[in-house]
């Protein structure tokens, strides 16, 4: 089974989580950075551990503060054999911790960036559907929306066939809206993450989230699909590979 999207570095002990990850059948884990330094430190952690892959890109959140060298420092990280998508790179109009033209003009370099070495985009939206969808309405390749959350954007993810990703908060008992989104993905375009520590699925909710609880998302994504639980997790295998070239 695949974590389609950790902050291993946010963790407190990352090498306990990667092995409590394989002891409950999580094998394939990809970490995220959210700035340079953050890239880098996701490359440490993917060669620490097998089965750790790396996702690279300068958040939203940072677009105030990233200097001018920044994307092409990302760039040069994405040349590493581990480093297998750009993200997660989007805009965020919800909590607004940095400027929208910059948060745009951030997210517009890294998709060229993206578009030029042939890399999936892993992308956050939260407030900002429109602006979201029309930055990429020039983004050829593969897109994934990173932890589910924006319904109004399902349409466009499905006649586009980005891949959409669902984490713990489509479990939650109110998160009726997410579940029936889950529904509606293609077989082939669905994935899921745990976006650790965050959002930890309703069985485990109120503990920080770690790649071994990524099953209990399934079970839900399975429950809201009528869905086998096994079969699901072969397909969203499946689809990881085929979307991150693992």
């Amino acid at each position: 089974m695949i974590d389609t999207h950790a902050h291993l570095d946010a963790l407190d002990d990352p090498a306990a989580a990667v092995e409590r990850a394989r002891a409950a059948g999580v094998t394939r884990i990809l970490t995220v950075g959210t700035d340079v330094e953050g890239c880098r430190h996701a490359l440490e952690l993917s060669e620490a551990y097998n089965g750790v892959f790396a996702i690279l890109g300068i958040h939203p959140h940072e677009a105030g503060d990233a200097g001018p060298d920044a994307v092409e420092e990302v760039r040069r990280l994405e040349s590493h054999a581990k480093a297998v998508a750009v993200g997660q790179i989007g805009l965020d109009y919800y909590r607004d911790y940095a400027p929208r033209d910059a948060q745009r003009q951030l997210f517009d370099e890294q998709l060229a960036m993206a578009a030029d070495i042939g890399a999936p985009v892993v992308i956050h939206t939260r407030a900002a559907d429109a602006d979201t969808r029309a930055a990429l309405d020039g983004f050829a390749g593969t897109v994934v929306l990173h932890c589910f959350s924006s319904p109004h954007l399902l349409p466009t993810a499905l006649e586009r066939g980005w891949y959409v990703s669902f984490a713990g908060n489509a479990s939650f008992p109110k998160a009726v809206d997410l579940r029936l989104a889950a529904a509606q993905v293609p077989a082939d375009r669905i994935l899921t993450e745990t976006d650790s520590p965050y959002l930890a699925p309703q069985p485990m909710r109120g503990r920080p989230n770690e790649p071994a609880f990524v099953v209990y998302t399934l079970a839900a994504l399975a429950q809201a699909r009528g869905e086998d639980p096994a079969e699901l997790e072969a397909q969203i295998d499946t689809n990881a590979s085929a979307c991150f070239g693992l």
